[in-house]
């Protein structure tokens, strides 16, 4: 985390009174986070991100700064989660039922073209469904795969991304964020204190967290094929039960011997 700078705060005349529990000095005029403290939050965060991943939920993530763009991309597209790094689109959250609307309009977009639907369009026509399906997939084809709310969500800067932690707060979605020395730390469930700017940082955090839902990931496929183990083994047993009300064959000897005699 050192050599990534992730201890790095703001200036110190910019600094928020809030964030002083995980201040450990001040420097040149800048404010130096403590990265004990640091490392005890990150994995209180990877702790819970791996038992949401390990139940088979969803953890969106947020980053729509330059520097923070094409890492959360790239770490929440390699575990399969939903991410936003574009423009956060207003009431993704709280007025959910109408992004996926727009999620379903690219769909149908998309059955368009495999049927042949599309090409009997005019030429006009056409350009103007690739402009739309071009812009929803700007926008929301990251989260074209998030079929219901997400039951987290982690956040690069706070202050960047206020809307969507204001929309998680009043849904009651739990919040994960870095939070760096300028920022409020009270709208965040779960604080990870760091250097929000820089890109090293950055990377190495959301490598971290994205490792621990790996993790979770991993051990849900584990306990899915033991289950499935256990079922095909009891499979056979539940074949050789005799029936609920059938009669042992001893007992139906008597009874037939008896039916010839008559």
């Amino acid at each position: 985390m050192l050599d990534a700078g992730a201890h790095f705060g703001h200036l110190a005349r910019k600094w928020n009174p809030k964030m002083a529990p995980y201040i450990f000095d001040q420097k040149n005029g800048i404010h130096i986070i403590d990265l004990h403290k640091s490392i005890v939050k990150i994995d209180e965060a990877a702790e819970v991100m791996k038992e949401l991943a390990r139940s088979g939920r969803k953890i969106l993530f947020v980053a729509t700064k330059k520097q923070a763009k094409e890492i959360v991309a790239e770490k929440a597209g390699s575990v399969n989660m939903p991410y936003v790094t574009e423009r956060w689109p207003g009431g993704m959250l709280t007025n959910f039922p109408t992004i996926r609307k727009a999620v379903k309009k690219m769909n149908t977009i998309d059955k368009m073209k495999e049927d042949g639907t599309f090409d009997k369009l005019a030429k006009r026509e056409r350009l103007q469904v690739d402009r739309q399906r071009a812009k929803l997939e700007k926008n929301l084809g990251s989260i074209k795969d998030m079929s219901r709310l997400p039951s987290a969500i982690f956040v690069v800067d706070v202050q960047k991304e206020a809307n969507a932690v204001k929309e998680a707060n009043r849904l009651n979605i739990p919040v994960i964020a870095m939070v760096d020395t300028c920022c409020d730390p009270t709208p965040v469930d779960y604080v990870i204190p760091a250097n929000d700017d820089a890109a090293k940082s950055i990377e190495y955090i959301t490598a971290t967290l994205c490792a621990a839902i790996q993790e979770g990931l991993n051990d849900r496929k584990l306990e899915k094929e033991k289950e499935a183990e256990v079922e095909t083994a009891e499979a056979p047993s539940k074949k050789l039960r005799p029936r609920k009300n059938a009669k042992p064959a001893e007992a139906e000897a008597p009874e037939a011997e008896a039916a010839q005699a008559e």
